[in-house]
């Protein structure tokens, strides 16, 4: 009965080519129906990874695409604008060499020694402004510094004693990777012979020559090679003094001139620093869509992730992760707090009366806000999670209009400066590796190999292959107890972060700056500074070891997961 209800006619001859063809439709639109319904499925409950956390080709890929809605927790460390930058090879080439400064000197200095020669006074102290002591001082760098490429030196000063100067200088390492400028500064004694041939004896630590680090008022430039990139504010220069205090609040009648925008509420606070970025680049993008300037917080609560306590911790200061000062220099920004108390103050008056334009929808879109004439614009947000995610405002339609300006948030220049410092101190010659164990050591089913893969017996067996003999090696690493890496002092000079703690302790420059920041109450070295830290002083060795691609097979996020982590 099934056969002649579906196949008219039976199975006669006349109609098997008829019903074979009903045959052969009827299971092609079942699979066609089937397939439909396993791609809802999938689309319905799909995720893709968050793009930031992927090799740098990926992130560029990502950035020029118009799918940047999608967050995914993660409590890595964060790329940040620095890290998307190409850097300008045409710049980075035009260096100085030791040549150039040996055929300035040979013309400018010839006449001069040999007046000296005949003046000669061995008892006369140094002069530092001399042509002959700055080229000298100038030689003496770029002999030493072999893994450095220099862009400009800065006139030497006077330093302590009458046999010392101080230079500065902006460099980059020869294989760095980083689009971005170093500054130095450094101490050095300069010798007199008997016939007054000068030399210099010695050079400093790495910013060791603090006369030399702000330039003098009427001070005369310093050597730059003919041709070269000039200034470039485009790019960060580590080391250069930090000013990030608050932009100044305009006069009154500016103030009520201008146009606002401020997200009040949500539920992005003490959330992963991921996250965290990935919301607050969003309202940066709304704001600079709508032309109007962003009133921010600049108050962060650190995740329990990153803090000693094991618990959120109030209070943190943007300016302890971030480069203000690129940040107000690039972008149009105002604190919160200073804000509040010039809108009060104008709002008092009924002839200075300003308007104020709320949103409580993330679904209202920036370009329906577009032709909002109101002084202020505030997106509130309510309690219900993750409806009250600010960076909801940047998904749908929005996506392809409002883009996150990445390229206005960089990495304070702070924690840059404890980076370079570690770096100089190796003379930016060294190998670096990363080795995770900690919570995914112990978890064997997981990742069944890590713990054994980075063991010192097996990480003694694998780096022989990679990294020479005698080198210097920085371990970047989650493992607590750090003489667990002893072993590896027989063939390598091993540096870890701590090492270096004495960048960020109670005598340092990074502890007396943060504490000034932070009202004259310390500010604990996180675990964010921590990784981060750690992380880019990794990633500036000129080999660097991975664990899940170098040191494992084990997938970084577990068993059956790699395929995933690199499509």
């Amino acid at each position: 009965m099934f056969g002649r209800s579906t196949i008219r006619g039976g199975f006669r001859p006349e109609n098997l080519g008829q019903n074979a063809l009903t045959l052969i439709g009827n299971i092609g639109f079942s699979l066609f129906v089937f397939g439909v319904l396993i791609f809802t499925i999938i689309a319905a409950t799909y995720e893709p990874e968050d793009p930031l956390f992927h090799p740098s080709d990926k992130i560029t890929t990502f950035l020029t695409s118009t799918s940047n809605a999608t967050l995914r927790s993660d409590d890595s460390v964060v790329k940040t604008g620095e890290d998307f930058m190409v850097a300008n090879q045409t710049a980075f080439a035009e260096f100085i060499n030791i040549t150039d400064v040996e055929a300035t000197n040979t013309n400018e200095t010839t006449s001069e020694g040999e007046a000296n020669q005949l003046e000669c006074d061995v008892n006369t102290p140094i002069d530092c402004k001399d042509q002959e002591v700055f080229h000298l001082m100038m030689r003496a760098t770029i002999e030493k510094f072999k893994d450095i490429h220099f862009y400009k030196f800065g006139k030497p000063v006077v330093g302590e004693g009458v046999n010392s100067c101080d230079m500065a200088w902006r460099y980059r390492p020869k294989d760095g990777k980083s689009a971005a400028f170093y500054k130095d500064y450094r101490r050095f004694v300069v010798g007199k012979s008997e016939n007054c041939s000068l030399s210099v004896v010695g050079i400093g630590e790495y910013h060791s020559g603090l006369n030399a680090r702000k330039r003098k008022k009427n001070q005369k430039a310093g050597f730059e090679k003919t041709g070269g990139k000039k200034d470039d504010f485009s790019l960060p220069v580590v080391g250069e003094t930090v000013n990030d205090s608050l932009p100044l609040v305009e006069s009154d009648s500016v103030f009520k001139s201008g146009k606002y925008l401020v997200y009040v509420g949500g539920g992005d606070r003490c959330k992963s620093m991921n996250h965290f970025l990935w919301s607050f680049l969003c309202a940066l993008g709304e704001a600079q869509y709508l032309n109007r300037t962003l009133v921010m917080d600049l108050t962060l609560c650190l995740s329990s992730i990153y803090t000693s306590s094991g618990q959120n911790e109030e209070g943190k200061d943007f300016r302890f992760y971030f480069d203000f000062e690129h940040l107000k220099e690039a972008a149009s920004v105002l604190d919160e707090v200073q804000f509040w108390a010039k809108w009060g103050k104008l709002h008092k008056k009924r002839r200075n009366r300003l308007t104020l334009h709320l949103v409580e929808d993330f679904r209202v879109t920036p370009m329906k806000l577009a032709a909002v004439k109101d002084t202020l614009i505030m997106r509130k947000f309510g309690s219900v999670e993750p409806d009250n995610y600010w960076y909801r405002v940047c998904e749908g339609d929005t996506e392809s209009v409002v883009k996150r300006p990445w390229h206005l948030l960089w990495k304070s220049r702070r924690l840059m400066e404890i980076v370079s410092a570690i770096a100089s101190r190796l003379n930016w010659d060294y190998d670096a590796v990363h080795i995770e164990r900690g919570d995914k050591a112990r978890n064997k089913e997981l990742w069944p190999n890590l713990e054994t893969d980075t063991s010192p017996s097996a990480l003694l067996s694998t780096l022989q292959d990679k990294v020479e003999e005698g080198r210097h090696l920085y371990i970047a690493t989650n493992e607590e107890e750090l003489s667990f890496f002893n072993p590896l002092k027989d063939k390598y000079a091993t540096h870890f972060l701590y090492d270096y703690k004495d960048l960020w302790d109670e005598n340092s420059e990074w502890y007396s700056e943060t504490t000034k920041l932070n009202g004259g109450n310390p500010v604990e070295f996180d675990g964010y500074m921590r990784a981060s830290v750690d992380t880019e002083v990794f990633l500036r060795g000129k080999k660097q070891i991975e664990t899940f691609n170098d040191l494992t097979n084990d997938c970084k996020d577990g068993v059956g997961t790699c395929n995933a982590a690199t499509s």
